[in-house]
C-alpha cells in the first residue's frame, strides 16, 4: 500500500477493487488519438480504473475517503461490462495496518455511485449490513436525496443495498462540510448533481481530491470530462476553476481511479509533474 505523510497526518491508499472501463466513455468527446497518448488502453479499448479509498489517520482518528466498489455485489454481466479484475479487499488492507472496519470513525463520500459507495455495506447471510458500523458518513444532501430517489438516468448506479443499511449513519451537508480545520468537502455538482471534492490543508500546503471531476492525472484538461457526467458543462466550469486554483497555489492533487499515480504536484503551468506518489503494482 502506498502512503503519503502530510504535516502530521498519513494518507494510505487501500485496495478497493480494480475495473477496466471503456476509454471512450471515460474521456467523452475527446478523440482516442489524443487521450491514448496520456493514458494506456488495452486491445478492448478499456483503461484501468482503480477504486481505492484513502485512509487518513489524523489526531487519533481513522477517516476513510470513499469506500471502494464492494465485494460480491455485481452479477456476471456487470463484472464483464465493468471489466472487474479485482473486487474490494478493504478488510485485508485495514488488517495490514492493524485496524478493523469497526475502527473507522468517519467516512467522507464525494458521491454515491456504486464504484464509490459499494463498500459501505456488505452481505451477511441474506441481508446487507453496514460495513463500518461505528462511522459517521458525510455526503452532500443533494447526493443523498438523489440516491434515495434516483431519476431515469441515475437509477442504474444508485442501489438500495448501498444506502438502506447505513442511512442512520449518514449526516448530509448542504454546500460545505468541515470535518475540522484541515479537512473539507465542497459540493460542486457536475459528475452527479451532488458530487463534491475534498480539500486537506496543513502546514501551508493543500491536497485537492477532485474525485470524478478529475478521476486520473490524464483528465487534467478542463474540457476532458466523462461521458458518464450528468451535467458535463458544470463539470467543465468546476474543474477549470479548481484546477486554476490548485496549479497557482502549488496544490497536490490526489486520485481515486488513477491506475498509475496516487498523488501528484504539477508545475504552475500544469505541464510537468514535480512530485508524485506512484502506484507500485501496475497492470498495463
Amino acid at each position: 500500500m502506498e502512503k503519503f505523510d502530510f504535516h502530521g497526518m498519513t494518507l494510505t491508499w487501500l485496495n478497493g477493487g480494480d475495473t477496466f472501463m471503456d476509454g471512450g466513455a471515460m474521456f467523452g468527446v475527446v478523440p482516442k488519438p489524443l487521450w491514448s497518448r496520456k493514458y494506456p488502453v488495452n486491445d478492448k479499448n478499456q483503461i484501468e480504473l482503480r477504486c481505492d479509498p484513502i485512509l487518513i489517520q489524523k489526531d487519533g482518528r481513522n477517516i476513510l475517503v470513499e469506500s471502494g466498489a464492494g465485494t460480491g455485489k455485481l452479477n456476471d454481466k456487470q463484472l464483464r461490462n465493468y471489466g472487474v479484475t479485482d473486487q474490494s479487499k478493504l478488510e485485508d488492507s485495514l488488517a495490514e495496518l492493524n485496524l478493523t472496519p469497526e475502527d473507522i470513525d468517519v467516512i467522507l463520500m464525494t458521491h454515491m455511485h456504486f464504484d464509490h459507495a459499494g463498500g459501505l455495506t456488505k452481505k451477511v447471510g441474506d441481508s446487507f449490513v453496514s460495513a463500518f458500523p461505528n462511522a459517521e458518513i458525510h455526503v452532500s444532501r443533494t447526493e443523498w436525496d438523489e440516491m434515495r430517489q434516483p431519476n431515469i438516468r441515475s437509477r442504474n448506479t444508485y442501489w438500495k443495498e448501498n444506502w438502506e443499511p447505513i442511512q442512520d449513519q449518514v449526516i448530509p451537508f448542504e454546500e460545505t462540510f468541515d470535518l475540522d480545520e484541515a479537512i473539507s468537502l465542497i459540493h460542486t455538482g457536475g459528475h452527479s448533481n451532488g458530487h463534491s471534492v475534498m480539500k486537506i490543508k496543513a502546514g501551508g500546503e493543500t491536497i485537492l481530491h477532485m474525485a470524478d471531476l478529475m478521476p486520473t492525472h490524464a483528465h487534467q484538461n478542463p474540457l476532458w470530462v466523462l461521458a458518464y457526467d450528468d451535467y458535463p458543462m458544470t463539470s467543465v466550469f468546476a474543474k477549470e476553476e479548481l484546477l486554476q486554483e490548485g496549479l497557482e497555489g502549488g496544490y497536490y492533487f490526489s486520485f481515486y481511479h488513477d491506475g498509475f499515480y496516487r498523488i501528484v504536484k504539477w508545475t504552475a503551468d500544469g505541464k510537468e509533474i514535480v512530485e508524485s506518489v506512484k502506484r507500485k503494482e501496475l497492470k498495463l
